[in-house]
């Protein structure tokens, strides 16, 4: 499994966000606070805070999950 931070702040970035999330054929989990939603639903993204940094872990190992992180990259935040 690996973690990474990302922010996407507006309805765009989520939609780019998930269109990205779901090519990927491993689990993907955004977690906000006590919450754990599954990346790949718009409308768990939307049931949370969004103006603030959140944790996604991606449920693979190895080079997939290199691959996973690359392609969210762009939504990172350090």
């Amino acid at each position: 499994m690996k973690t990474i931070n990302i922010f996407l702040g507006t309805i765009q970035g989520v939609k780019n966000f998930v269109n990205t999330v779901s090519k990927l054929e491993c689990d993907v989990d955004i977690v906000s606070g006590r919450y754990v939603i599954d990346a790949k639903s718009i409308m768990g993204i939307f049931s949370i805070n969004l103006s603030e940094p959140v944790m996604v872990r991606i449920h693979a190992d190895g080079e997939a999950a290199e691959e996973a992180a690359e392609l969210l990259r762009p939504f990172q935040v350090k």
